[in-house]
C-alpha cells in the first residue's frame, strides 16, 4: 500500500497556508479552533471541546476528535498543539522556489504546531477519500502548550480512549522521534531584606541583592550531570542607587530525565536561599512549579516499532532522540498513554527563522497515513 499513497501537496500547502494565517498565540486560539471544529465534522469526526479555556481565562478549550475505524485494535492518539510563540500576530507564509516556507520575517512561521496539525488532517482526508480501513482514530489539538502545556494538564482523559499516542511536535528531519523527555521545574525566590540610604547608615540594611548573589554564587548552573540542568534565569532587584535594596526576586528552573533528581535538586537550591538568607537576616519566600514530568519509553515498545514501520515503508530512516524540551506527551504519559514525540517539518523554531519544507509536510502526512493503517 505504501507505494499507492499520493498526497495531495498542493492541497496540503494551501492547508498549511491557511492554519499559518490564523493567529493563535497561547489562550488566544479561538480562531484556529473553531476552524480545526468545522474541518473535523466535515471528516466524520464527533467533537468535543472542553472548558480549558474558562478554567485560564483563554478563549477556547482543548478539541477533542473521534473517528470510528474500520481495523481492529484500540483507536490511536494523535496530537498537535494550536497555540503558537510569540511574535504570533499577522502572520503569513512565504513559499519559495525550492519549497522552503518561512515567515516574512516579523513574526514566528507557526509551523510549531501547524505542521503537525496539517499532517494530521491531510492523512486522515487521504484515507476517507480514498475509502482506505484504518484504526479508530482520536485526536487531541491542545490549547497553550507552548506555556508549559496548560491545556492537556487540564483535559478530561475519561474522555480517551487510546493507550497509545503520537504526539506531532519535534522539529528535525520526519522519521525523528523523542522516547524521552524530562521534567522541568521552574521556581521562584524572593529574597526579603531592610531597606536603608546607602550613603549614609548602609550598615542599618539588609541588602537583599548581595544575599541573592552570595546565594547564586552556591549553586551550580548549567549542566551539572549527564541528565540535569540547573539555570539561574532572570534577578530584578532594588529601586534606586542610593537605597540599599529591600527586595531581591530570582527566578529559574530545573530540568532532568529524572524527576526524582529533579525534585532533590530543586529542594538543595530552595535550602541554599534559605539557609543564606536567614545568615543575612533577611526573609526568603520560595514558589516552586511543576511544569512537565519525565516520560520515557522502552525502545522495544510496539508504539515505536509501529512508527519504525511506517517510516521504513515511505523509505525514511528512522532515528530515536532524546529531548530536552517538554511537550504535551508528558502529561498524556502521566496519564497511562504510552508514546513518542515525532518530528514534522518543522525547523528552527521559536524564532522568526523558522521555516518548513514542502517535501517533509508529505513526508509527514504520508507516515501518519502509514500510522493508520498498519
Amino acid at each position: 500500500m505504501a507505494d499507492e499513497i499520493r498526497i495531495d501537496s498542493e492541497r496540503l500547502v494551501k492547508e498549511f497556508f491557511k492554519l499559518v494565517s490564523l493567529d493563535c498565540p497561547s489562550f488566544g486560539e479561538r480562531r484556529i479552533a473553531d476552524y480545526l471544529k468545522s474541518e473535523l465534522a466535515d471528516l466524520g469526526f464527533e467533537i468535543l471541546e472542553d472548558k480549558a479555556g474558562e478554567i485560564y481565562g483563554g478563549s477556547c478549550g482543548n478539541i477533542y476528535g473521534f473517528l470510528q475505524g474500520e481495523l481492529a485494535g484500540e483507536p490511536i492518539l494523535f496530537s498537535a498543539h494550536m497555540d503558537t510563540v510569540e511574535p504570533a500576530i499577522g502572520k503569513e507564509a512565504v513559499l519559495h522556489p525550492d519549497g522552503r516556507i518561512t515567515s516574512k520575517g516579523s513574526t514566528v512561521l507557526g509551523a510549531d504546531d501547524a505542521a503537525g496539525i496539517t499532517s494530521i488532517l491531510e492523512a486522515v482526508r487521504y484515507v476517507r477519500e480514498k475509502k482506505i480501513a484504518h484504526r479508530s482514530i482520536e485526536v487531541l489539538f491542545t490549547i497553550a502548550e507552548e506555556v508549559y502545556a496548560k491545556g492537556a494538564a487540564v483535559f478530561d482523559y475519561r474522555n480517551i480512549k487510546a493507550k497509545e499516542a503520537y504526539t506531532l511536535d519535534l522539529s528535525g528531519p520526519v522519521g525523528t522521534a523523542a522516547y524521552r523527555a524530562p521534567s522541568i521545574l521552574s521556581y521562584t525566590v524572593n529574597i526579603k531584606g531592610k531597606a536603608s540610604h546607602a550613603g549614609f547608615e548602609p550598615e542599618k540594611g539588609i541588602n537583599a541583592v548581595s544575599v541573592a548573589a552570595k546565594a547564586i554564587s552556591d549553586i551550580k548552573v548549567g549542566k551539572i550531570d549527564t541528565d540535569t540542568t540547573v539555570n539561574v534565569g532572570v534577578i530584578e532587584g532594588g529601586t534606586a542607587t542610593n537605597i540599599v535594596p529591600a527586595r531581591c526576586t530570582i527566578r529559574g528552573e530545573v530540568r532532568s530525565f529524572s524527576n526524582e533528581k529533579a525534585l532533590k535538586v530543586l529542594a538543595d537550591i530552595a535550602e541554599t536561599f534559605r539557609s543564606t538568607a536567614a545568615g543575612y537576616g533577611a526573609g526568603c519566600e520560595w514558589i516552586e512549579v511543576h511544569n512537565c514530568i519525565a516520560f520515557e519509553i522502552e525502545k522495544s515498545h510496539p508504539v515505536i516499532k509501529r512508527y519504525e514501520r511506517a517510516c521504513e515503508e515511505r523509505g525514511i530512516s528512522t532515528v530515536l532522540v532524546e529531548t530536552f524540551g517538554g511537550s504535551d506527551h508528558n502529561v498524556y504519559a502521566q496519564k497511562g498513554i504510552k508514546g513518542i514525540v515525532i518530528s514534522t517539518a518543522m525547523n528552527r523554531v521559536h524564532t522568526c527563522d523558522e521555516y518548513s519544507d514542502i517535501k517533509e509536510l508529505v513526508n509527514s502526512s504520508e507516515v501518519v497515513v502509514n500510522l493508520l493503517t498498519i
